[in-house]
């Protein structure tokens, strides 16, 4: 399915060819799987894992099996292993022999005899799951955000243009490519149905999500692996994990990334032990380099204004993205979409298997590598509370952890608890080193 976006084309475009050379020296061919059967490996074994595997394996333009599974914990592995088999037992393929636990895990389903592997553990770990993938000549479905920092973002950047000259089809989860509502106002956007586009609006706001609570048996890091989302090194922040999705809507609008970004954020609410690290409101103000703006706003606080949108105004009237609307200067109706259904999840798969089928190799990688440093660009700014640009950004030297290195729950987490069991938080004008 076509998007219409300019950005969608020129960043994902396929390249056109045969007997290609896979990262790993193997030949990579343009193979249309026609009703071949698709095997496909999980690495992630979490809620979005499930889905996304019970998605693929929901596609109907012809067989696909489930092979392998790998989690860093063995509950979620053998969850994921009861909720997968319940509701596509005929097609679930795996083994006892390919389930994999640990930090390592990916390494065992990357081995595995199958053509797509889907990634879905926390966003710290998709750089390194990602390039091991490419460099295994695996087709990849990998959840948004695609990484915590810019380090992580240029590897992953990298290991996309890998990706492009072996032949490999890249899927990012930013559904909303997938669903025809944003296709089509995006498309009446961009054909000028609104005029010169001068502001944009961006929100997720809500109540937040999930905490899970520390066992005194875990060690730190198993308690922070557990407890990802509130963490930066495994999360990088709602902004990033959950709010992409607003701002690359924008993005997609634009057919550009922000330029500038300046703005405000921090701990009002959520202010226990339990979350971490990472604010709780995050507010941002992005330029583009035509000088419109972006007012990106997420939030995570209980009994206050929830809206998960985006708006687009310009000099003939406005639109209401996420709702399909477009307004005149007198605020009537002047266009509606003809589909408001919002199964991006369900439908980014079929579109991606039916791509795959008849030989197409789509690639998402690099918007969704952008996407995400839009988000972190965000970040950045709302932490150090500076004027930053996106060459600065993007060129951040800062990582926050080396994940390559983790084998073990015993060692030790790249960010720590004072004595009462209080984890730092970023403090705007100060340590403005750490951040960016």
């Amino acid at each position: 399915m076509k998007t219409g976006s300019t950005l969608l084309m020129t960043a994902g475009a396929a390249t056109v060819g045969t007997n290609l050379i896979a990262a790993d020296g193997s030949s990579q061919g343009y193979h249309a799987y026609g009703s071949d059967v698709i095997k496909i490996g999980l690495i992630g074994c979490g809620g979005r894992g499930i889905g996304a595997a019970t998605q693929a394996l929901n596609t109907t333009s012809g067989p696909v099996e489930l092979v392998a599974m790998g989690d860093l914990f063995a509950d979620r592995l053998q969850g994921a292993v009861r909720g997968i088999k319940s509701e596509h037992g005929d097609k679930f393929k795996v083994t006892k022999e390919t389930q994999f636990v640990g930090f390592d895990a990916y390494k065992g389903v990357l081995a595995q005899d199958l053509d797509l592997v889907i990634l879905a553990t926390p966003p710290g770990f998709r750089p390194l799951h990602f390039e091991a993938a490419i460099n295994a000549g695996k087709h990849v479905f990998a959840e948004k955000p695609v990484a915590v920092d810019a380090p992580g973002v240029r590897r992953f950047l990298a290991a996309n243009e890998k990706a492009k000259a072996s032949g490999l089809a890249v899927q990012v989860g930013l559904q909303r490519h997938h669903e025809p509502c944003y296709q089509q106002i995006i498309k009446q956007c961009q054909d000028g149905a609104i005029g010169d586009i001068v502001l944009a609006r961006a929100y997720w706001n809500n109540d937040g999500v999930w905490v899970r609570p520390r066992d005194p048996k875990q060690t730190e890091l198993e308690y922070q692996c557990r407890n990802w989302y509130y963490f930066n090194w495994l999360c990088g922040d709602h902004i990033n994990e959950q709010h992409i999705h607003n701002i690359d809507v924008i993005n997609w609008l634009m057919n550009d990334y922000p330029v500038e970004a300046q703005g405000q954020g921090g701990r009002q609410v959520r202010t226990e032990k339990q979350y971490g690290e990472i604010y709780d409101h995050h507010f941002v103000e992005f330029t583009y380099k035509s000088g419109t703006k972006l007012l990106s706003q997420c939030r995570h606080q209980r009994n206050t204004w929830s809206s998960v949108s985006e708006f687009a105004h310009g000099s003939k009237g406005y639109a209401d993205l996420s709702g399909g609307k477009i307004y005149d200067v007198k605020g009537q109706l002047a266009w509606e979409s003809e589909d408001h259904n919002h199964d991006g999840w369900q439908q980014e798969h079929h579109d991606l298997f039916h791509a795959l089928r008849a030989g197409e190799r789509p690639n998402e990688g690099d918007y969704g590598a952008k996407s995400t440093m839009t988000a972190l660009f965000g970040r950045m700014a709302t932490y150090t509370g500076k004027m930053l640009t996106w060459e600065q950004a993007l060129n951040s030297d800062v990582v926050l952890c080396d994940v390559d290195s983790l084998t073990s729950f015993e060692q030790e987490p790249p960010v720590k608890a004072n004595e009462e069991g209080f984890y730092p938080v970023p403090t705007p004008g100060v340590d403005i080193s750490k951040h960016v």
